[in-house]
């Protein structure tokens, strides 16, 4: 097993086996130009590499929308994105369907939604 869990980069080559994998999956939701993003990248980035709790029981990506090679997600997933206002937005998907999904960013909103779906 894993002993700790890391951020995966999800782009235009990989969002769907990301997404639609067997288990769990996060995918924090950003923009290159986002200061909040970069600051919620850097908490979940300490916070994976120093609580092993959800290695190898959690995927955790970020995909950054402003990205080339993306049409595909978003065409697909249009209809909840349209609503999505505020970055960084984040995502929990289960066996390939999204479960949870709220803006903002803090490991303890994190790690609740991901406590509430493991058990």
């Amino acid at each position: 097993m894993t002993t700790e869990a890391t951020l995966q980069m999800i782009d235009g080559t990989n969002w769907r086996d990301f997404v639609s994998g067997e288990g769990v999956a996060f995918l924090m939701l950003g923009k290159s130009d986002c200061a909040a993003c970069a600051a919620w990248t850097d908490e979940l980035v300490g916070y994976l590499g120093a609580d092993p709790r959800f290695a190898g029981k959690v995927r955790f990506g970020k995909m950054l929308l402003d990205q080339r090679g993306l049409t595909d997600f978003k065409r697909e997933h249009g209809e909840w994105l349209k609503d999505v206002h505020d970055l960084p937005f984040n995502t929990v998907w289960v066996d390939g369907d999204k479960k949870k999904a709220w803006p903002g960013n803090g490991v303890e909103r994190l790690t609740n939604r991901l406590d509430g779906i493991l058990g």
